[in-house]
């Protein structure tokens, strides 16, 4: 991968974000205040369904340009010796990779959002400051191991079902596929893997809002799990799977398929 083709990638990636985020960033405060421990009504309800915004608006373009700059190199330099067969293999690691890369700066920016999105009386700088104050800078990455576990599995499905079914469709009409060709790809992509990985959403936004020193915000998965599991049942970890599936379909949809179109652009 040449030195241009990593700065598309990077464009490309950081400028699909910030849209997707932007436009779908109430549906993301439904779906926090719906999975807070102290229930949708008390975290804000309808109320104040913009709080947060400014840690995601500073947090977008580098998290998605960081994602998509590693996702692409990985994938390139994974693509020169390997066979056809293992594509799949090679999206799944190169997906993976680039949530790992991109959590470093995703996790920071999700802490305050989440904060701010079930506290809407308290400023985005207020909710920031008192975490470095109260906890470190190690506060603003609580969540970081939980986060990574979501997004990996979740990538897992999305990309390589992306990558798949845009081969499909190319195969089928014996022509490259379209930008909103992509984007529909991208849609049912996103929406399957949103489903699925729900119960490790749940499970990161209870660390993420757990009263620190807490046993949940130790960051143990499988805990956190429990404790949904045990005090809610089923409905506890798939809590906000509707308004998870509705963001990240539309958002797979902008995101991928305005992905496409400013790499083709760009290219």
């Amino acid at each position: 991968m040449d030195r241009g083709d990593f700065l598309v990638s990077l464009t490309a990636g950081g400028l699909a974000g910030v849209c997707v985020d932007l436009i779908l960033f109430p549906l993301d405060t439904v779906k926090t205040r719906l999975q807070s421990p102290q229930g949708f009504k008390k975290a804000g309800g309808f109320r104040g369904i913009y709080a947060g915004v400014p840690s995601t608006a500073v947090g977008s373009f580098p998290n998605a340009a960081a994602f998509f700059a590693t996702y692409e190199f990985t994938k390139a330099t994974l693509r020169k010796d390997a066979s056809p067969y293992l594509s799949p293999f090679t999206h799944m690691l190169a997906a993976s990779l680039g949530e790992v890369v991109a959590c470093l700066i995703r996790v920071p920016s999700e802490v305050v959002k989440q904060r701010a999105q079930v506290s809407p009386s308290s400023s985005t700088l207020r909710i920031l400051t008192n975490t470095v104050c109260e906890e470190g800078i190690l506060g603003l990455y609580r969540g970081y191991k939980s986060t990574v576990l979501r997004e990996i599995p979740f990538s897992l499905v999305q990309f390589p079902l992306w990558e798949s079914l845009k081969d499909l469709w190319s195969w089928k009409q014996g022509h490259v596929v379209d930008s909103w060709q992509s984007a529909v790809c991208g849609a049912f992509a996103g929406g399957f893997a949103a489903a699925v990985t729900t119960p490790l959403d749940v499970a990161k936004t209870r660390i993420m809002l757990a009263k620190t020193g807490s046993r949940t915000a130790s960051g143990n998965v499988l805990s956190a799990l429990h404790q949904v599991w045990r005090t809610q049942g089923i409905s506890g970890l798939f809590a906000g799977v509707v308004p998870r599936i509705s963001a990240i379909s539309l958002g797979g949809f902008i995101f991928l398929g305005m992905y496409d179109k400013i790499r083709r652009l760009l290219l």
